[in-house]
């Protein structure tokens, strides 16, 4: 469970709530059925017309990504190739084949079967690239509907703010609608900025780094399984690996698995 998320929705929207009840006004004065219906519900079916239907259903399953922890494993992944990298080296290439079964990482088991097949180095390079540039453009495609629900939000609220003004100035002469219309008019400006600023671009941020984190390992892949097929050192190799770990991930995972 990622607590940042969660602290930071919770955080957004316990501020606006304080600030709300804080300024003499009560909570319920700001729910507003009419104003739900044409921002939430009506930007969410907007998103229909932008994407596909599967993705569109699926929107709340990419959003719900931002409450997990990714974990890629960057420590696993790196000794085990070092270890495959030794073996190699000492057996030969043809000996990795009978480690591939125990490979849970189904990418690098993909570059190196084609490495244990005597594949050319780039064209083991251009497929995994491939892989590499088809998952991102999977993940955009999904994180795109959510950014374009953080886009139509606010549009929507405007569309209600009119709506609203419309009914009130027909109805002038009659009071009791004045208050309706006009709670319309600015609760549905509201909704849309709450759902654009506090709920979509965050996620959609989150979802952003964590897409750019997992192309990271998957580069760094890359590069491991060449260096094996190269004939790198372990250490060399090792090395290589470890550029692509932040600074302080880089001092602990170096102390742990780069002996003297």
């Amino acid at each position: 469970m990622d607590i940042s998320t969660i602290i930071g929705l919770v955080g957004c929207f316990g501020m606006v709530a304080l600030g709300i009840i804080t300024g003499g006004t009560g909570l319920l004065t700001f729910w507003d059925l009419p104003s739900f219906l044409i921002v939430v519900l009506g930007s969410y079916f907007g998103i229909f017309t932008f994407s596909s239907l599967s993705t569109s259903l699926g929107v709340f399953g990419t959003m719900k990504l931002t409450f997990q922890v990714p974990n890629f494993n960057e420590k696993g992944i790196i000794t085990k190739l070092m270890a495959m990298s030794e073996k190699a080296r000492r057996e030969g290439l043809l000996a990795l084949e009978e480690e591939l079964e125990d490979l849970d990482d189904e990418f690098i088991k993909k570059g190196l079967r084609l490495v244990v097949d005597g594949t050319d180095a780039e064209v083991i390079r251009t497929l995994m690239e491939t892989e590499l540039s088809q998952m991102q453009e999977r993940h955009a495609g999904k994180i795109s509907v959510v950014n374009m629900w953080g886009t139509l939000a606010p549009g929507l609220g405007m569309l209600g703010t009119v709506i609203g003004l419309i009914g009130m100035l027909r109805n002038l002469e009659d009071k009791s609608a004045l208050g309706p219309n006009m709670a319309v008019a600015l609760i549905t400006t509201l909704y849309g900025s709450i759902m654009a600023n506090l709920i979509m671009i965050p996620l959609s941020g989150k979802l952003k780094s964590a897409d750019a984190a997992e192309s990271k390992v998957r580069e760094m892949s890359i590069e491991g399984v060449l260096s094996i097929q190269a004939g790198d050192n372990p250490r060399i190799l090792g090395m290589k690996l470890l550029s692509y770990l932040n600074p302080g991930d880089r001092k602990t995972v170096e102390a742990e698995i780069i002996k003297d």
